[in-house]
């Protein structure tokens, strides 16, 4: 089998959109789509499912606040109770309003890091990977359109050009 895909080259973000939902409407694979900003709408008409982030960053705040809630609870109740201005600290329940400060900072700080291993991790995104850019120009001024050729090489290829492309290639991926 081969791993001919085509790359369709777009110089308007609308008219990528307007080729986005044709492609999607004629029902090709759309494997990937490459641009130099975030294009409103992109992967609702792309068909790409909503982000599940929030939800491991609720779980992850869960963490944090429980961490937290324990690590004052251990090290100012049980390990080390200090007598404070006479006011000796014998259960975490009258000492709560003193901590909220801290389970606040924990909650944000175990969400925001653990969500940017996350996105890292699910993106793939490892330190020293290689740019998996298929064209320079979808940096500065160009969009691009990935799709999988199945059989019909020809067909796609005058589709993609009747879509508003600029350029049309096909491309032997490995």
């Amino acid at each position: 089998m081969s791993n001919k895909v085509i790359y369709a080259i777009y110089n308007d973000d609308d008219v990528l959109m307007n080729a986005v939902k044709k492609t999607r409407a004629a029902h090709h694979h759309i494997e990937e789509v490459f641009t130099p900003f975030p294009v409103h709408g992109l992967d609702k008409a792309m068909g790409i499912a909503p982000s599940r982030l929030a939800i491991c960053a609720f779980l992850y705040g869960c963490v944090g606040i429980s961490f937290a809630t324990f690590m004052m609870s251990y090290i100012m109740i049980h390990d080390w109770p200090q007598d404070i201005g006479g006011k000796p600290s014998f259960s975490y329940i009258q000492n709560m309003p003193a901590f909220v400060p801290i389970m606040f900072e924990m909650t944000v700080f175990f969400a925001a890091h653990l969500m940017v291993i996350t996105f890292y991790m699910r993106s793939k995104l490892w330190p020293f990977k290689k740019a998996e850019n298929p064209d320079v120009r979808t940096t500065d001024d160009h969009f691009l359109m990935e799709i999988a050729i199945k059989d019909n090489e020809e067909e796609l290829v005058s589709f993609f050009k009747n879509t508003g492309a600029v350029e049309v290639k096909v491309i032997e991926k490995n």
